[in-house]
């Protein structure tokens, strides 16, 4: 068991480094190693009481505290599946996926969540809160029973631990179950490939709900008997965070790219007295710009590893590696690590090199279907490999270069263009902070492109300038355009930038344009 799963590793290290702060709480308290494997098992002996046993379903909707930690991390240490769940969700939303997921029992802190409580009372699924009053206490719970000992449950690699739903870039989000050895395999690559150690520290910056934070961010670092900060106000806090990363020894860090630009932002305009030595920055989610990729590493002196990752492979698929192992290719997501990866065609044949195709992948930490869904696991599993959906080619070196979604290129006239490779030209202009390309319906072309750019504070843009400059350097079918000049655009509650979200916005305010005025 010790390691094929995830429990297994998690008890190996508090055994290695029992006193080595494991968890703090910003600003709060520290938990070490042995103190949350001791936390762990006891607040799953009140799980087991509570009737929780293996195959049950706990959603869980916290914000980032030791809290959400302990109960998650209880949850699979009772061979029950653990599904989190963004806390700003509506009643309507989490009554789908609290149905969705056929969740058994819903864990919420203290203060509770209305809307999540509202849509569990609906569907008679009991609430239970959870909170720890101090690191000396034991997890209090508001249903309090005899505790029945955890001690001979032996976690199975093959339980399902982990139960998430993607992002649904095309269609309604399908449901994501992993294994114990799904994620057992996924920390151990991610632990190897950044070389995760006892010695490292990082402060989570993205929400625990999703695979990003949940598996780079927090799993690995304790897998590795490393520690994580979580911060005060239970999210990322701009204002806050090198504040966490000096005071607690940080040596790294992994965030989507829209933090990275927040980050990269507050240090133009009031930067820190200092900043910690880091061994790197890790980006991954969604495409960094090689501009913005560049400016983080001339500001704060760490190479930046840009990563590829999805729900449905654990997270992690491929990353540039550290400097010691190897160049990081600016606008490459790196080699694959712990998976096999190929480029197919639409016929399944494999591609030669700098030719694009399909990113196809299969390994151990690779989801073995979606739930309830034989129609899509029919299209994402073909050729025996798992299909991801999107569109990359595999240079020399055997680095991956990603195109884009297959259902986010933009189709002109037949040309096929490719939205990441519009957003990079944007975000090399200096006055512009974000760009985000999409494609929308044309009569003559059948799609064009538009663009939503936010310039950079203090400077003065005009659409006329965008398209001036995108005339100079991009081919004149890659031209947007339209540019919507804005101060923001809608993202993800993990941060992520959906173009098909973005194009709707977008593509609203042109229709309530063009709807008739009348009266005065």
């Amino acid at each position: 068991m010790e390691s094929t799963t995830l429990t297994g590793l998690l008890k190996r290290t508090a055994s290695e480094f029992p006193e080595r702060r494991a968890i703090s709480s910003s600003g709060k308290f520290d938990l070490t190693h042995a103190q949350l494997d001791e936390l762990v098992d006891h607040a799953a002996s009140h799980l087991v009481a509570a009737g929780i046993g293996p195959g049950d379903v706990v959603a869980l909707t916290f914000p980032n505290t030791v809290e959400f930690v302990i109960m998650f991390l209880a949850v699979i240490r009772c061979r029950a599946t653990a599904a989190p769940l963004n806390s700003a969700y509506t009643a309507e939303e989490f009554a789908f996926y609290l149905s969705d997921s056929e969740s058994k029992l819903l864990l919420t802190p203290q203060q509770g969540n209305q809307s999540a409580q509202a849509a569990a009372s609906k569907l008679n699924i009991p609430n239970v809160a959870a909170t720890l009053p101090s690191p000396n206490s034991k997890i209090t719970l508001s249903t309090a029973l005899d505790p029945e000992s955890v001690s001979k449950i032996t976690n199975d690699p093959n339980d399902v631990a982990l139960f998430l739903h993607t992002s649904g870039t095309t269609s309604r989000p399908k449901g994501v179950p992993l294994t114990q050895s799904n994620l057992a395999v996924s920390v151990k690559n991610i632990m190897s490939v950044y070389k995760l150690t006892e010695t490292d520290s990082t402060v989570i910056v993205l929400p625990l709900f999703h695979v990003h934070g949940l598996m780079a961010g927090l799993l690995s670092s304790l897998c590795a008997g490393a520690s994580v900060v979580l911060p005060a106000a239970g999210r990322f806090s701009a204002s806050t965070f090198w504040a966490d990363m000096n005071g607690y020894g940080a040596t790294w860090y992994t965030a989507v790219p829209t933090i990275h630009q927040i980050i990269l932002d507050r240090h133009l305009t009031k930067p820190e007295r200092s900043y910690p030595k880091l061994r790197f920055i890790r980006s991954c989610s969604a495409s960094l710009a090689p501009r913005i990729l560049e400016q983080l590493e001339e500001s704060f002196g760490a190479p930046v590893l840009e990563a590829y990752a999805m729900t449905e492979a654990s997270h992690l698929m491929a990353s540039n590696p550290l400097p010691e192992d190897g160049p990081h290719k600016p606008g490459s997501v790196g080699k694959p690590v712990g998976q096999e990866m190929v480029i197919l065609d639409e016929n399944g044949v494999v591609q030669k090199e700098g030719a694009s195709g399909e990113v196809c992948i299969r390994g151990y930490n690779v989801t073995r279907g979606y739930k309830n869904n034989p129609e899509a696991n029919k299209q994402a599993f073909q050729f025996s490999w798992f299909h991801t959906g999107d569109i990359g080619y595999l240079d020399s070196d055997g680095y991956l270069h990603m195109v884009g979604r297959i259902k986010e290129l933009i189709n002109r006239g037949g040309e096929k263009i490719s939205p990441i490779e519009v957003d990079a030209v944007l975000l090399s202009h200096p006055g512009i902070a974000q760009a985000v390309a999409f494609g929308v319906p044309d009569d003559k072309y059948g799609e064009e492109i538009n663009c939503a750019v936010i310039p950079r504070e203090g400077t003065k843009l005009t659409e006329g300038d965008v398209i001036e400059f995108c005339q100079k350097n991009l081919a004149s079918f890659k031209v947007p355009k339209k540019i919507f000049l804005t101060d923001t655009v809608p993202k993800t509650a993990s941060g992520k930038i959906q173009r098909r979200i973005v194009a709707e916005h977008f593509l609203v305010q042109i229709s309530m344009a063009m709807v008739p005025k009348f009266g005065a």
